[in-house]
């Protein structure tokens, strides 16, 4: 398969000015439960990015949904493996989440089918979690649970985790790893943290 088919069967990759490599994003107004944390004052969801600023732009939109009707299509997990194919790192969902059990399989063929790529992905969907054993993860992924409120600790029913605290909390900088970009031009530069699976919970400051 051509990366022209690649991209359009998927959508394409998105490219984050701020990460090491390509992305994927979906709708943030298709989250199963940040849809649900969207309305709740004190969540992370409350002041979510990805439904606001250039999110709004029509052709933005037009491109997320054709995105998440992807996920259908039968040469879905081919085309991301063509499209992702000989990238060092990449990260899953820039915005939007995991869509179900079977999103989520999918998405494990496609890292067990680039083993040299390091793949990231922050959800917010416990449910799904909470019924998986970690160790059936491929190894090139990490998956972090991400906790819904700001300044809530990290959960803990899951190994790696991440959290957004504002800069006045207790918990400010209380973690293996405290995310630099806000001191680094609002880039990873060399840090990758979220990519490590040696690295329990990543905190965020809340912007």
């Amino acid at each position: 398969m051509l990366k022209k088919e690649a991209r359009k069967i998927t959508g394409g990759l998105s490219a984050p000015s701020k990460m090491p490599g390509p992305a994927y994003n979906l709708p943030a107004t298709e989250c199963k439960t940040g849809a649900k944390l969207v309305k709740i004052p004190g969540s992370v969801c409350a002041g979510c990015y990805a439904l606001k600023g250039r999110y709004r732009f029509n052709n933005v939109r037009m491109a997320l949904a054709r995105r998440l009707q992807s996920l259908k299509h039968p040469q879905w997990v081919q085309a991301m493996v063509v499209l992702i194919k000989g990238e060092k790192y990449f990260r899953w969902h820039d915005s939007g989440d995991l869509q179900g059990a079977a999103h989520l399989k999918q998405i494990f063929e496609v890292c067990n089918k680039t083993p040299e790529t390091w793949h990231w992905m922050p959800t917010r969907e416990a449910q799904l979690l909470k019924l998986m054993d970690p160790d059936t993860i491929p190894k090139n992924l990490i998956i972090r649970m991400s906790s819904h409120m700001i300044d809530q600790g990290p959960v803990k029913f899951w190994p790696w985790t991440s959290t957004v605290v504002t800069h006045d909390s207790p918990n400010y900088g209380a973690t293996k790893r405290f995310c630099p970009a806000q001191d680094q031009g609002n880039q990873c530069r060399d840090c990758r943290a979220c990519w490590d699976r040696n690295i329990s919970n990543v905190t965020y400051p809340k912007h």
